[in-house]
């Protein structure tokens, strides 16, 4: 497989929707799909705006009318628009529609979809679930497991939620959270289900009962095993990169992690999973939804689930065997694999002659 046939819009609904950072991360995406080694491309877009401050009848008018500007660019073997920061299921179900009226019933045009409009089952927490897989492979390469680590995660949204909630069930001790209305910490471990509950009924982890409030700002630099960054990009920076004190940190966000302080952190030999590996889960059970409406046949959840570790153990295998090659680091050898793939495609259908 190679990463040039259909690209992924990753669609996000933010304040704050920056064209250099949209360009960016679309650049990401190519490189994501690319290591994941699945037949996609890279690209995103969105719609600056609050979503937590609009009804849900707005949320629809947006998105409808994003949908009428932009159907004739998306399609099933060109742009497959997937939910990101501010979206869900709901709003890929308007999009689906507003597409339908257009072109007719094309249930592969978006994925991230409910179950019902021909969603895949797994899909809702296929990122956390790669981040899980991504963990206990890298953890593996260094004769460790989930279940002797302390682990801090910066994001309660989806992707947090659902890594903290199977790191827990895996048997790993979570000792801190935060999302955006504050942080809680627990050394003996947070109690995971109860953390969740207490989130819904109250929209955020502020207040939780079964912890101690922490600041938030100091949550990065909590003493834990593996940091787990799962929110905004750039929160790991010069200013705080020196008094980070986890072993390992896997990037469940989109490059959580700057260039500077990607260099401090290396030399105090902190070991860092990219982000185009490690939150490639979303992407990857997005291709299987894609191939699954192509088919017309739906997978079971725990062939969802069985396919998910196969691409991801697989796909770190793939890393590090081009960190040995080359003699670098994760990161660097993450890239080097998906622009080496990407630019193999490229030669092979006679772009670079």
């Amino acid at each position: 497989m190679t990463a040039t046939l259909c690209p992924d819009l990753c669609t996000i609904f933010l304040l704050k929707v920056d064209p250099d950072e949209v360009n960016a991360l679309a650049q990401l995406m190519t490189w994501k799909t690319a290591v994941a080694n699945i037949p996609y491309g890279g690209a995103k877009g969105g719609i600056g705006c609050s979503p937590g401050e609009l009804s849900i009848s707005e949320l629809e008018r947006l998105t409808r009318e994003f949908t009428q500007k932009l159907h004739d660019c998306i399609g099933i073997h060109t742009d497959v628009p997937a939910p990101d920061m501010g979206t869900n299921s709901q709003t890929m179900a308007w999009i689906l529609d507003e597409y339908s009226k257009f072109h007719g019933y094309s249930p592969a045009v978006v994925t991230g979809k409910p179950v019902d409009l021909g969603g895949s089952l797994g899909r809702d927490a296929a990122t956390g679930k790669g981040v899980l897989f991504a963990a206990q492979a890298l953890l593996a390469e260094y004769g460790k497991s989930i279940s002797d680590q302390r682990f801090v995660i910066q994001g309660f949204g989806n992707v947090g939620s659902w890594a903290a909630q199977l790191i827990s069930e895996a048997g790993g001790k979570v000792i801190a959270v935060s999302d955006v209305t504050g942080a809680v910490k627990n050394s003996n471990g947070l109690d995971i289900l109860k953390l969740l509950k207490h989130s819904k009924e109250s929209h955020g982890v502020k207040g939780f009962g079964g912890g101690d409030a922490l600041d938030p700002n100091l949550l990065l630099m909590e003493d834990c095993d593996v940091l787990i960054p799962a929110a905004l990009g750039g929160v790991i920076n010069r200013g705080n990169a020196n008094d980070i004190r986890a072993k390992f940190i896997i990037e469940a966000a989109n490059h959580p992690t700057d260039p500077e302080a990607d260099e401090i952190l290396s030399k105090k030999g902190v070991l860092i999973l990219p982000d185009i590996f490690a939150n490639s889960g979303g992407v990857t059970v997005s291709y299987f939804e894609w191939v699954q409406n192509i088919q017309g046949f739906m997978w079971d959840e725990e062939k969802v689930n069985c396919e998910l570790k196969t691409y991801m153990t697989r796909g770190f295998k793939h890393v590090k065997e081009m960190c040995r090659t080359h003699n670098c680091d994760l990161r660097m050898g993450a890239f080097t694999l998906g622009v080496n793939r990407v630019a193999r495609a490229t030669v092979l259908r006679g772009w670079g002659a």
